[in-house]
């Protein structure tokens, strides 16, 4: 799973496990489900997404922080998927890149999104899935931002 190597990378010091093993909690009472992007949004994924941005929000997390990830979403989107699709990949890069940036006792709401952003790109596998996978990202930023995320 994705989140192996960044839990063994966050082991050393200053409680970054304890940090992480809190936010891996909170994503775990929220249950994600990946058939959301397989199949698309339900009625479950608008509460996840409502929690998830008020999480965020709550945690430090701006979006200036994420608005170049959330750009590219866009960008692939508004193109054809197959065609950006190494964009897309690169995309994980740069979550972790931001993750790495952001100083300690700031990081919750950043690692949130990350665990989201990682769970949810796993499953994404061509232009459909990429559609449901930018619904989801918007309706966490949407409720973000209703939750005062700056």
């Amino acid at each position: 799973m994705a989140y192996n190597n960044y839990n063994n990378n966050n082991q050393r010091g200053n409680n970054q496990g304890d940090e992480f093993a809190g936010v891996m909690y909170e994503f775990g009472r929220y249950n994600f489900k990946s058939s959301w992007i397989t199949d698309g949004a339900d009625e479950d994924l608008v509460k996840f997404a409502e929690q998830a941005g008020a999480y965020m929000a709550k945690n430090n997390l701006t979006t200036s922080k994420i608005r170049s990830i959330y750009g590219e979403v866009k960008r692939i989107q508004m193109g054809e998927y197959e065609r950006e699709k190494a964009s897309f990949f690169l995309l994980r890069p740069k979550v972790a890149y931001a993750l790495g940036r952001e100083d300690r006792g700031k990081r919750n709401g950043l690692m949130m999104f990350k665990l989201i952003f990682d769970a949810a790109a796993d499953k994404v596998s061509d232009g459909k899935t990429f559609k449901h996978f930018a619904q989801l990202m918007e309706a966490i930023l949407a409720y973000h931002k209703a939750n005062n995320g700056k």
